[in-house]
């Protein structure tokens, strides 16, 4: 198995893509306040500015920067993650007997992506990629008429019009994960 090296800086920003073991589910929507629930507990033990967040239905984006004295993002995904599986009615998520062994509930895809921001053009690409992915994936036809986004806060300070992104097409391929402009 290839040993992983995540990046690592003290204060630094990071985007992320978390994601359920089940990619069909619903389940970060249908409890989205077990979700939100979970994220605020641990950013109210272990501080963390969240930038920018989007929750999707089997997966989420979010851009984090951390303390200037802190890296450890890691731990804080692992306490959300649990946290929110916890909090589920029991019987909503299986695990396989090799995740049971591990104390893992199966929920959640193992791992996380992360992506360390290296500058203001690369933190506003993924700024503007977290808004426009329930566009992207069709869940919407307006960015704003999704509710699970900060979206709706950057609206309401200007820094994003309503009608931002049409119907996205302009925008394919300009962010995120698979950007090549």
């Amino acid at each position: 198995m290839p040993n992983y090296r995540r990046a690592r800086t003290k204060g630094g920003c990071y985007f992320f893509t978390v994601t359920l073991a089940h990619r069909q589910q619903d389940l970060l929507t249908r409890h989205i306040a077990n979700l939100r629930n979970a994220i605020c507990k641990v950013a109210a033990s272990r501080p963390v500015t969240i930038d920018a967040i989007v929750i999707l239905p089997d997966h989420l984006h979010a851009l984090w920067t951390l303390p200037v004295d802190d890296d450890d993002y890691s731990t804080r995904w692992s306490l959300i993650k649990s946290a929110f599986s916890r909090s589920l009615p029991s019987g909503r998520h299986a695990a396989c007997r090799s995740r049971r062994r591990k104390g893992e509930c199966g929920l959640w895809q193992r791992r996380f992506w992360e992506h360390e921001i290296r500058n203001d053009r690369d933190y506003r690409k993924h700024f503007d990629y977290i808004h426009i992915n329930p566009l992207k994936h069709g869940l919407v036809q307006r960015v704003i008429d999704w509710p699970w986004s900060s979206f709706h806060k950057y609206v309401g300070a200007g820094i994003y019009p309503e009608d931002w992104a049409g119907d996205g097409r302009e925008y394919e391929g300009c962010f995120g994960e698979r950007s090549e402009r």
